[in-house]
Order: C-alpha cells, then sequence, then structure tokens
C-alpha cells in the first residue's frame, strides 16, 4: 500500500469554516481527518499540503514512521501551524490503517478502556449569545432565557455542562471576550469589576436552571492576566464549579492560581506535545490537562495523556470542532485510563451533520464509542461541496 495524494476540503459552518483531509492510496483505501484553520491558524491547508508532498509513495500503516520524518522536517519551528499540520496527516494515516485491518482506531492501541463516554454540552447559552443566526434559533439575550437554556441541558440528559463569560451590553447579554480582542479589554486584559458582577449573575440562574447535581465549568480563555484570573478565582469560588478552564502560558503563574482556588483548574488547551505539558505537570499547575488531538495528533495525544498519568492528573479533550472531530476525540478518549470527561459543542449550524456518513451517538449525557473500522465515519463529499466557502 502506497500513498498516491493529499486533498483538503473545507465547508461554510457559519461563524467558522471546518475542514477536512483526505489522503489517497494506490489500493483505493482514503484516510480522513478533520483539522481547523479558524483557531488563529489561516493558510494551514498550504503546510498540510507541502508537508503531505515527503510521504508520497511511503505506505500509510508506518504511522509512527511517519510521524517521526514529519517531525524531523518541523523540528526548527515544531509547534504551531507545523504541529496542525502534523497531526492532521497522522490522524489520517490512523484511518487507513483501522480501515485496512477492519478494525476501529482505538483497537490499534490495545482497544478502548470504556464503551461510553462521560460528555459535557461545551459552549451552553454561549453560541446562542453569540451566533444566534448561524444557529437558526432566537437570540439568548437575557437571564431568564440563560436559565432556561441550562435547565434544556439538565432536560436533554446531560449531567455537565460548560459555558463561558457574559457581559451586559445595551442590557443585553453579549459574550465577554477581551482575550480574542473582540469586546474592551485588550491588551491589556485587567480585571473589571463589572464583569464580574454579571458572572456572579450568569452563574446563578444557570445552577438555578441546570440543578443542584449539574456539574457547571466555566472557561474564561485568554481574557486575563495572573491578577485578573486570582479576582476571577475569588469571585466564582461560592459558585461550586467543577472546574475553571483558563489560558496561560506561565505555569507558575497557573500553579499559583491553583493553590488559591481550592477547586479544580483545568488549562492546557492551547499546548502542543509533551514538552509543553511537562513544566505545567512538574509545576502541579493542572487539575485537569486539556488536550486538542487536532491540534496534536491522536498518537500525540496519548503520549500527552500517559505523562499526565504519571503525574496522577486526569485528561479532557478539547473538542469543539464539527462530526469527525467528535469521532476522532471519542477513540482517544476511550483509550485512555486518566480520562476526566469528553467535550462536545451541541449547538451548532443545522447542516453540521451532513458532513459525515455517521453521526455520533449521544445516549444519557454519554458519547458511544465508535466502532465501525477507522474512526468510524467518512466525509461526504457532495455535502461539503453544497457548502462553499468564501475567504
Amino acid at each position: 500500500m502506497k500513498i498516491t495524494g493529499f486533498k483538503v476540503l473545507h465547508a461554510a459552518s457559519g461563524w467558522r469554516v471546518t475542514s477536512f483531509l483526505k489522503v489517497e492510496t494506490a489500493c483505493g483505501v482514503v484516510g480522513w481527518s478533520e483539522f481547523s484553520e479558524s483557531v488563529g491558524t489561516r493558510g494551514l491547508s498550504g503546510t498540510i499540503l507541502a508537508l503531505g508532498e515527503r510521504l508520497i509513495g511511503h505506505d500509510p500503516r508506518l504511522v509512527e514512521r511517519a510521524a517521526v520524518e514529519l517531525h524531523t522536517i518541523v523540528v526548527p519551528a515544531w509547534s504551531g501551524i507545523n504541529q496542525h499540520a502534523v497531526a492532521a496527516i497522522v490522524n489520517a494515516l490512523l484511518d487507513i490503517k483501522g480501515k485496512d485491518l477492519g478494525v476501529p482506531v482505538h483497537a490499534l492501541f490495545g482497544g478502548a478502556v470504556r464503551d461510553r463516554l462521560p460528555l459535557y454540552w461545551s459552549h451552553c447559552a454561549t453560541y446562542r449569545v453569540r451566533y444566534p443566526d448561524s444557529l437558526g434559533v432566537p437570540a439568548l439575550s437575557d437571564f431568564d432565557q440563560l436559565q432556561d437554556a441550562a435547565a434544556e441541558a439538565a432536560r436533554r440528559g446531560f449531567r455537565s455542562l460548560k459555558t463561558n463569560i457574559m457581559m451586559l451590553e445595551g442590557g443585553r447579554l453579549a459574550n465577554y471576550r477581551a482575550g480574542f480582542g473582540s469586546t474592551p479589554g485588550y491588551p491589556a486584559l485587567n480585571p473589571v469589576p463589572e464583569v464580574f458582577r454579571v458572572l456572579d449573575r450568569q452563574l446563578e440562574v444557570m445552577r438555578a436552571g441546570a440543578g443542584p447535581d449539574m456539574e457547571i465549568m466555566l472557561d474564561a480563555n485568554f481574557n486575563f492576566r495572573p491578577e485578573g484570573y486570582l479576582q476571577l478565582i475569588r469571585a466564582v469560588r461560592p459558585h461550586n464549579l467543577a472546574w475553571l478552564e483558563l489560558d496561560c502560558y506561565d505555569p507558575d503563574a497557573v500553579a499559583r492560581m491553583r493553590l488559591e482556588a481550592g477547586f479544580p483548574i483545568a488549562t492546557g488547551e492551547s499546548l502542543y506535545a509533551r514538552r509543553s505539558y511537562r513544566p505545567f505537570l512538574e509545576a502541579r499547575a493542572m487539575d485537569v490537562a486539556v488536550v486538542d488531538v487536532l491540534w496534536n495528533g491522536v498518537l500525540e495525544g496519548l503520549k500527552i495523556a500517559a505523562l499526565a498519568d504519571a503525574h496522577e492528573v486526569n485528561v479532557a479533550p478539547h473538542n469543539f470542532y464539527g462530526h469527525l472531530a467528535d469521532h476522532i476525540s471519542a477513540h482517544f478518549a476511550a483509550m485512555i485510563p486518566n480520562l476526566r470527561i469528553m467535550e462536545m459543542d451541541i449547538d451548532d449550524v443545522p447542516w453540521k451533520g451532513e458532513f459525515v456518513t455517521h453521526q455520533p451517538v449521544i445516549t444519557e449525557g454519554h458519547l458511544m464509542v465508535p466502532q465501525r473500522p477507522g474512526w468510524g465515519t467518512d466525509v461526504d463529499e457532495a455535502a461539503v461541496a453544497r457548502h462553499p466557502v468564501t475567504w
């Protein structure tokens, strides 16, 4: 079996673009992976295709060998877009190998530890505030609607949800996104007392809607520096969060926040490879290590999870993409013993499911682990073509 070509496909998905890599072989077996050019990675497709040229004529089943060879090419600039590209290629090769052997990808690594994955509703209420037109739903603009959204998550069988920091803008709820430069507060990222007051009410009504048994996580993203995060920690302490998720590239600063918090801190979604996670684990800065297998690749993700396991830390996949990504992250989550919980966007564009041949199966707040060969789903190229992208 030899690799004969690489092809990238893009589909319009409301506020973002869903992208796929297709790896073709001489015997007709095709491997798929998903990647994103919507996370500060514009131009990633070109990098994938350039690196893929180095693997034309290679045996796609020698996945670790391919990963090592690609690493030697990018080692002077090993993270960022280069790592995204390596991950996309390696994930597609794993799909080929699973299909060639007639087994799901998790069987390549000793099989699944579990058949059902505890799942949380990611960006709960967040997208209804920010992207109602893309979702095809009424805009969520007040606290009563916010309470109803949390109640819906409980009613639909979810036991865990994650939301993001909101603020009031002209009397209506809006997302606070200073860390991404789309709301006031950038670039200083100073603490904003009014935002913390609104957040207190936000968490209060979401708890009222979801009930006492719902795990509620809060994602603070890159919105503050350590000073602001410390104030945020004090502000949310009464709300019994399952975890506070935050992004900061200083492991010692995050370790200080964790000691201050007295409740779980999750971080790591923007880190690459074991060498980036190691200082956070050694500093005891993580209660939950968040790992993105579209960024790192499943091969590297398993190694990161093993490193976290050696530090007695559980792992949660970072997964807010399309349904192929849901499948890929599900295989990863199924394989690792130290799984905390699986992430998935429940609110999304109405046509999200068209892009794959098999959609994820959710039962009572759990995601069923795929059992079909490879990732357990393929990409419907005709459906992708029906949603062209205008860059």
